[in-house]
């Protein structure tokens, strides 16, 4: 963490420039990534739409298959972000 502070922009830059990311560790374990900020969007955009699209084939699935305690897809939504927090 020490070498993560003196070399901060350093590693800010070099994601800007060289779209380069940049593990960071503590005592050996991978903790976090240094992305540039348009890279970490596209990421972010396509985990969105994977979600969307998951969402809607198992809210098809559940209306193919007739089941009474269907759910909607805002409700099955809410019950995701709900279990990730």
């Amino acid at each position: 963490m020490a070498e993560v502070r003196s070399h901060l922009a350093d590693l800010i830059d070099r994601a800007r420039r060289e779209e380069t990311p940049t593990v960071i560790t503590r005592r050996g374990r991978q903790e976090a990534v240094v992305v540039d900020v348009d890279e970490y969007r596209r990421l972010r955009h396509i985990e969105e739409e994977a979600e969307g699209a998951w969402l809607n084939s198992l809210a098809d699935d559940s209306e193919a298959e007739g089941r009474e305690a269907a759910v909607s897809l805002e409700e099955m939504a809410a019950l995701i972000r709900d279990g990730e927090q």
